[in-house]
C-alpha cells in the first residue's frame, strides 16, 4: 500500500513502520489526545488546521513522512 498525503493519520496509526516515522518526525504525535479525534481525517485535511503547524507539521514535513513511509515499505 503506498502512503499518500490522502491516507489518515489512523491508518498510518495503525502500521507499526508507518507510526514509528510518524514519532521520527512529530515526537509524541501517536499519543496526543487529538490524535485519536483526527484518525479519520487524511494528512492533507490535518495541514488545514493551524495546530498542525503548531506541532510541526508543515506541508514539507508531511511530504518527508510520505517519502520515509513509502521507503520503508515498499
Amino acid at each position: 500500500m503506498a502512503v499518500t498525503l490522502d491516507t489518515t493519520l489512523g491508518t498510518l496509526l495503525e502500521d507499526p513502520q508507518a507510526k514509528a516515522v510518524l514519532d521520527q518526525y512529530l515526537p509524541g504525535v501517536a499519543s496526543h489526545p487529538l490524535a485519536a479525534l483526527a484518525g479519520g481525517m487524511s494528512l492533507n485535511m490535518i495541514l488545514s488546521f493551524p495546530q498542525a503547524a503548531q506541532l510541526g507539521l508543515t506541508k514539507e514535513v508531511a511530504e518527508q513522512i510520505v517519502a520515509e513511509i513509502n521507503k520503508q515499505i515498499g
